[in-house]
């Protein structure tokens, strides 16, 4: 017998036509996705972005449900806001601000506020043409003490130099009323209890062997006045305090009481914490 040869069955035309359709949806439904994740900000990084507080705290604050998007209350976590959104919190508009980071050798008998009750002169005033935005000293230096100080409205990376956790290096070169003897020198390096706690310097040296009134200090603590208490512990006034680095930024190449932008290099290195 002769063998029957089969006819091939049909390909069902329609089921994969269908499949192409969902493929087609699925592709359209993924490229609508990456485009929100693109033209949308996550709200703790827009308030953030708007000088309110950091972007930890912005969390916090999302979640007590003061936080509107276009009349809308919103209290989860990781939502973003469209282009032309509206953000409020507790009915205030919320306005993001483009970073600025300034950079300033501050002079002495300058304060590190805002602004002054008493009307004397802040690092504020030392700034012309100040930039719109509303940047704040990151940590104070106090009103006789010159050197290294940063601006900036960036509120995520104000905490990670200033909260005690970090730890961030500052370098000061100190003058003394007297010569600072070598007994003192190791009590400081082995510690000392102020009255706000326990106090060591990482390194302690004098700049010059032949001038014991000249002392470099390394420390990590950003406690207030630390500096000339440490020294009036031990019957020492500073007459002279100056800071010559923090969290990598010294005071090269500008005079006291000058200023400047940092640069894309020098904010990437703050942001990623890769300095000494």
């Amino acid at each position: 017998m002769s063998k029957v040869s089969k006819t091939p069955r049909p390909r069902r035309q329609p089921r994969q036509e269908k499949k192409s359709e969902n493929a087609k949806e699925s592709t359209s439904s993924a490229t609508r996705t990456t485009i929100s994740q693109k033209d949308g900000i996550r709200l703790n990084k827009y308030i953030a972005n708007s000088g309110l507080c950091s972007r930890r705290e912005a969390d916090e604050l999302i979640l007590t449900g003061n936080v509107t998007i276009n009349g809308k209350k919103v209290t989860e976590m990781g939502t973003k806001v469209s282009p032309g959104a509206e953000v409020k919190y507790k009915g205030k508009k919320l306005i993001p601000e483009k970073n600025v980071y300034i950079l300033m050798n501050k002079p002495k008998d300058v304060i590190t506020t805002t602004d002054d009750p008493q009307d004397r002169k802040t690092v504020f005033s030392i700034i012309r043409s100040k930039p719109n935005e509303r940047i704040y000293p990151v940590g104070r230096l106090d009103r006789m003490t010159t050197g290294v100080l940063l601006l900036t409205n960036d509120g995520d990376l104000t905490k990670k130099l200033t909260h005690p956790k970090y730890q961030k290096k500052k370098i000061y070169q100190i003058s003394l009323n007297k010569n600072l003897n070598r007994e003192d020198i190791e009590k400081i390096a082995e510690g000392i209890t102020l009255d706000d706690g326990f106090m060591k310097a990482d390194s302690i040296s004098y700049i010059d062997p032949m001038n014991k009134r000249e002392i470099g200090i390394e420390i990590h603590s950003g406690r207030n006045r630390i500096i000339r208490r440490l020294f009036e512990s031990l019957d020492y006034r500073v007459e002279r305090l100056d800071r010559v680095y923090f969290a990598g930024l010294t005071k090269k190449g500008l005079t006291r009481g000058k200023w400047r932008y940092l640069t894309d290099k020098e904010i990437s290195v703050l942001k990623r914490g890769s300095y000494k």
